[in-house]
């Protein structure tokens, strides 16, 4: 049985940037930002990834520590960008491969993204909650329940026009039901303490209209000891859908940064 996601590349350079989307979204999310980034440079080959559950890989059940597996094992040696649960998903990659002599993850870039809940309670809270919507989503159907996820004030700043509602909607109930289920931020176990042992280099990014996602970039920055963070201005938490020029940037300004030695 195939242990790798469905996926497509942009691009045909060296350096392999691997890109994982948030929750509802399919690999599209990330084609806008992609296709600036080998606009911008002909060295970078971008690797979009259906995460289990979405798009391609539907049909793919994992928690967030198969997710992290089958995504190193689809993408290869690169540099791992993750955006909301895809953010949540690299971390697990990085926390897996932090003591490897020859990581898979290169370097790290995480947009809107956590290290997990570390108060028991509030994790069991949200396992319970995202229960809940998960049995939602199979009672309303996929049409009806991204309607009311869109709806959340997380996602005010998205407007009909980049909100990637019709790629969304082409995603199945049970896959969404089943990635929000076993990928809950109140069942991934708390990273903080392995994103201190990380090796290589991670830019922590969020959308300065997003409060709580910028002070946890700022605590990821802080935590990692090659740790750094980009504030986009004018952005809310769904940053490279809504503002993809200026998120290609600070992945292009961080890939600059830390040089040909990631290639």
């Amino acid at each position: 049985m195939s242990t790798t996601l469905a996926g497509e590349i942009i691009g045909d350079g060296p350096l392999a940037l691997v890109f994982a989307h948030g929750f509802t979204q399919t690999r599209d999310a990330w084609r806008p930002v992609a296709q600036r980034l080998v606009t911008l440079s002909r060295q970078l080959r971008c690797v979009l990834v259906d995460l289990p559950g979405h798009g391609g890989s539907r049909d793919v059940s994992a928690d967030i520590g198969e997710s992290a597996r089958r995504l190193t094992a689809t993408g290869g040696r690169g540099i791992y960008v993750g955006y909301s649960l895809g953010a949540r998903v690299v971390i697990e990659a990085l926390s897996q491969s932090a003591h490897a002599p020859e990581p898979l993850v290169t370097a790290a870039v995480l947009v809107s993204g956590t290290a997990g809940i570390e108060d028991s309670a509030q994790s069991e809270a949200r396992a319970a909650s995202d229960d809940a919507l998960a049995a939602r989503i199979e009672a309303v159907g996929v049409e009806v329940f991204v309607r009311e996820w869109l709806a959340q004030p997380l996602f005010r700043d998205l407007s009909d026009a980049n909100s990637q509602f019709e790629r969304r909607i082409t995603n199945s109930a049970s896959g969404l039901a089943d990635s929000l289920k076993r990928c809950s931020q109140g069942r991934q176990e708390p990273r903080w303490a392995r994103l201190a042992e990380v090796k290589v280099p991670v830019l922590a990014v969020a959308g300065a209209r997003d409060e709580k996602y910028v002070a946890l970039a700022r605590r990821i920055a802080a935590t990692v000891p090659q740790g750094t963070l980009a504030v986009i201005p004018d952005a809310g938490h769904s940053a490279p859908l809504q503002s993809p020029d200026e998120t290609a940037k600070c992945i292009a300004d961080f890939i600059a940064d830390i040089g040909g030695s990631h290639l």
